[in-house]
C-alpha cells in the first residue's frame, strides 16, 4: 500500500486578490447598497428569504464589476 502525502496549507490555499482588488470590491459593494437594484414589492418578491441573501448577491456583483473595472486604486504599479 502506498501512502501518499497530503499537501501542505501553502499548496491548497486559494489564490488571493491584491489588496487593491479587495479594496475596490469593498467599494462596490457599499455603492451597489444604495445604488444597486432593488427587490421588487409586489406579489412575485422573495419575501423574508430575498431581504436574508440580498447581501450575497450584491457582493457577487461587486466581485464582477471589479474584475471588470479598474477604478485606480492601486499604488506603486501593483495590480
Amino acid at each position: 500500500m502506498e501512502i501518499r502525502s497530503v499537501p501542505g496549507a501553502a499548496q491548497m490555499a486559494p489564490a488571493t486578490a491584491a489588496p487593491a482588488d479587495q479594496l475596490e470590491q469593498a467599494f462596490l459593494e457599499e455603492m451597489l447598497k444604495y445604488c444597486g437594484p432593488k427587490p421588487m414589492q409586489n406579489g412575485f418578491s422573495g419575501g423574508a428569504g430575498e431581504e436574508q441573501f440580498s447581501s450575497f448577491l450584491t457582493t457577487e456583483y461587486a466581485g464582477i464589476l471589479a474584475r471588470k473595472l479598474d477604478l485606480g486604486l492601486s499604488i506603486g504599479g501593483e495590480a
